[in-house]
């Protein structure tokens, strides 16, 4: 995502907070934090299988 794109982005949804649906601004947010946490959580299982690969490759090696 280029920054134009999420300048455009953060615009739109700054757009439809101002439209007085706050609950829902709220319910995105909490979505999103969500799906941020799950990202992080799953980059650091696959980041941690790949340095387990690459350790017991080095073990080979070695």
């Amino acid at each position: 995502m280029t920054y134009g794109k999420l300048r455009a982005y953060v615009a739109l949804v700054l757009a439809q907070a101002k439209g007085g649906d706050g609950q829902a601004l709220a319910e995105f947010t909490l979505v999103l934090a969500l799906v941020a946490l799950a990202a992080v959580v799953a980059l650091t299982a696959v980041g941690l299988a790949v340095n387990g690969f690459y350790e017991s490759f080095a073990d080979l090696i070695i």
